[in-house]
């Protein structure tokens, strides 16, 4: 009987603590959180510090991809000139022309792949000073307005909770 007894006066305070977490959370939800999102695809297509950072990679790596087409160019002038010749030279001028194209391919390939390393590593160190520009913006107006959370990846955001703009236009000041 005495076991019964505390198991009623265990449950009673179970179900006093579950109706003050109840009340309590939805006084919280009555109240609300502040929620905010930002497109960053939106910041790095549209934002003036990220335009800037596109210009300034495109100068920095204009000529080195203007090279890299001209020996595209040198190769395929190469190979289209071995293609029609190949039936009228000797054959060891043939192999020699076969020898300095396949060495001119590698050059390229590899002047290629150290292109694009390159380019996407200084793309990324560009990319990385405009989010931390943006970040700071973010924070300035999530505490000049008071939001709870803003999040910069959604599968979905309603227009109403998106302040892409305001931090488009801090950012382009």
């Amino acid at each position: 009987m005495k076991s019964l007894t505390t198991s009623f006066a265990s449950l009673k305070w179970v179900a006093v603590l579950a109706f003050f977490l109840t009340s309590t959370a939805s006084v919280y939800a009555q109240e609300g959180s502040k929620i905010a999102f930002v497109s960053n695809e939106r910041i790095f297509r549209e934002a003036a510090p990220a335009k800037a950072a596109d210009a300034k990679i495109q100068a920095e790596f204009s000529k080195r991809d203007k090279d890299l087409q001209d020996l595209a160019a040198r190769l395929k002038g190469m190979a289209d000139k071995l293609d029609k010749d190949s039936a009228v030279i000797p054959e060891s001028d043939r192999l020699k022309r076969q020898r300095e194209l396949a060495d001119l391919d590698k050059d390229f390939q590899r002047k290629q792949r150290e292109f694009r390393e390159d380019l996407n590593q200084r793309r990324n160190e560009e990319l990385a000073i405009v989010l931390e520009r943006t970040n700071k913006v973010i924070k300035q107006i999530a505490d000049a307005e008071n939001y709870d959370i803003v999040f910069q990846d959604a599968v979905y955001a309603n227009k109403r909770i998106d302040i892409t703009d305001k931090v488009l236009k801090a950012l382009n000041k």
